[in-house]
């Protein structure tokens, strides 16, 4: 069933929203021309111009997750318009349906393909600012992808990387990645382990937030057992999920459509409160992926921390 193209001139959002819904919903896509964002740049959304009503393109990338749709390639179709698309996510997995494993759907995600994660985590790592020969844990390292972000925030230091997993699999694949680190079949709940030693830095992405895991348990061993004195952490909660390939904004409960951020809110809060009452400094960074690094009271921050 076909629709006709829809067209926006000077109609508010609260207009133009269920009219693309009624069409994505009912055909699977939808196409409609809007006034060309790159005639209003430096105007706000909704502001009114010659052409209709200013919108960015951030406002049709934020209505598409919110639609749950690929935004695809907008077509100019002339006197400062532009056609924008929409289609529906395919009513695929999620890529952590079938396990973390090589050969996974989760195998084939990149993190640092993200620019806001990479941006943020190589800001975390220069705030931590481990020793050039220094110790780093990666907890739940999985195939070891992040771990490329070390050698973009500090290019010329050299570390002792240590990473932990479960999946043997997975471990594999990153001792292939990463043949100068070691990497070790353990879980998390078992911490402390006295064979590991104590780290400069420990990172934890994606992980504290796993219902099999205590963080209040998991953060007190590393405390203890597993920091040096002058040592920090970085700690990753997971603020959105993969739809048909793509991020989508947000936390989900179960059985919840929309996002509902109570959890991690709660996650975030209580690793933030424990931390600060051990006398570090928190710091709460990034979007799709929280970011919460902890740095002793007396150590000083790094100027540089960008990319």
């Amino acid at each position: 069933m076909s629709q006709p193209e829809l067209h926006f001139t000077r109609e508010p959002l609260s207009v133009l929203l269920p009219a693309v819904r009624a069409t994505l919903t009912a055909v699977g896509q939808v196409s409609f021309t809007v006034p060309d964002p790159d005639e209003g740049v430096g105007r706000y959304a909704g502001e009114a111009t010659a052409a209709g009503l200013h919108r960015p393109w951030q406002t049709w990338a934020d209505l598409a997750d919110l639609l749950g749709a690929h935004l695809l390639t907008p077509e100019s179709v002339g006197e400062g318009r532009v056609r924008v698309r929409l289609r529906l996510y395919a009513n695929a997995p999620e890529p952590d349906a079938n396990g973390y494993g090589a050969g996974s759907d989760w195998s084939r995600v990149d993190k640092l393909e993200d620019p806001v994660f990479l941006f943020t985590l190589v800001e975390a790592l220069r705030r931590v600012n481990p020793p050039a020969g220094g110790r780093v844990l990666a907890l739940g390292v999985n195939a070891g992808r992040e771990l490329g972000a070390l050698a973009l925030a500090f290019s010329e230091r050299a570390f002792e990387v240590v990473g932990v997993d479960r999946d043997v699999t997975a471990l594999a694949t990153a001792a292939s990645r990463y043949p100068a680190a070691a990497f070790l079949a353990l879980d998390v709940n078992a911490l402390p382990a006295p064979d590991l030693g104590r780290f400069d830095l420990v990172l934890a992405l994606s992980l504290l937030q796993s219902p099999a895991v205590r963080q209040d348990v998991v953060l007190a061993a590393l405390r203890r057992h597993h920091l040096t004195p002058g040592g920090g952490l970085v700690l990753g909660f997971p603020n959105a999920r993969y739809r048909d390939g793509l991020l989508s904004y947000g936390a989900r409960l179960r059985n919840f459509a929309r996002p509902d951020l109570s959890l991690l809110a709660a996650d975030v809060t209580q690793a933030r409160r424990g931390l600060q009452k051990q006398g570090f400094k928190v710091f709460v960074t990034g979007k799709y992926e929280v970011l919460v690094t902890a740095i002793p009271s007396g150590v000083t921050t790094p100027t540089d921390l960008e990319l």
